[in-house]
């Protein structure tokens, strides 16, 4: 018997070319829509996989900056930020409108991503852009951060995001890749992290401090050295703890 459900999402269309592999095990993905990666073909190679395995479609915008793949923060206007990210969503609705499916949320990227946690104002740009196409898109954004509360506060629905193969630092802010600790490979260890945020809502930091933390979604970056075995794990393993992945 399942007594907690959680979704498990993937970022795709980055260049690795694995959403083959990715897609069976995941329930909902965030494709990347031309920012730090992607393009109309790509975007719409995954739509149509995401239909065949009945995955939910998310866009996956990013400051518009292929060069260091999204990863750095940028220096650019709200307006010209705004205008950056409506463009590539509104590619991301075109296309999944050209083959039926329906554009479900919204996550933003890398460093927009992170920026977006603690930046008033990089996080009205995003919470502004999502009206301006569709308040009806939800919004997978990290528990307790400013973008969250900005979205909600405006009646666009919040889903609250971890990150399954992510270690995390006291203030639930991700350990930096350059740090040897930030990525966890280990699939016994990824299931319990897991299993901790779902059952318990908390999660265990580096420094050994278990942290409140709240997430219906929770990521498996696809560019993990071993992101097919952990996805494989996780669907065979959560059930057995009275977890459902929907």
């Amino acid at each position: 018997m399942t007594e907690f459900q959680i979704d498990i999402n993937a970022d795709v269309g980055e260049g690795l070319n694995n959403e083959e592999a990715l897609l069976p095990h995941l329930s909902s993905c965030n494709i990347a829509c031309g920012g730090h990666a992607g393009d109309n073909a790509t975007m719409t190679a995954i739509t149509k996989l995401a239909k065949e395995y009945q995955v939910k479609i998310g866009a996956h915008p990013s400051f518009p900056d292929k060069a260091n793949f999204g990863r750095r923060p940028m220096e650019i206007s709200c307006s010209d930020l705004f205008q950056s990210l409506k463009n590539q969503i509104m590619d991301m609705v075109r296309i999944t409108q050209a083959q039926n499916a329906k554009l479900h949320h919204i996550k933003p990227h890398g460093a927009l991503y992170n920026l977006a946690a603690y930046d008033k104002s990089i996080a009205s740009t995003i919470v502004d852009v999502i009206h301006s196409i569709d308040s009806n898109l939800k919004l997978y954004a990290p528990y307790d951060s400013v973008i969250a509360a900005k979205a909600m506060a405006e009646n666009i629905e919040v889903v609250f995001e971890a990150f399954a193969d992510r270690n995390y630092n006291n203030d639930l802010s991700l350990v930096s890749r350059q740090n040897e600790n930030a990525i966890i490979t280990n699939t016994e260890q990824v299931l319990s992290h897991v299993v901790r945020i779902v059952k318990e809502n908390r999660v265990k930091t580096i420094e050994g401090v278990e942290k409140v933390i709240k997430a219906s979604t929770l990521c498996v970056h696809g560019d993990t050295e071993n992101a097919i075995e952990i996805l494989r794990y996780l669907n065979d393993n959560l059930p057995k703890f009275g977890i459902g992945i929907q």
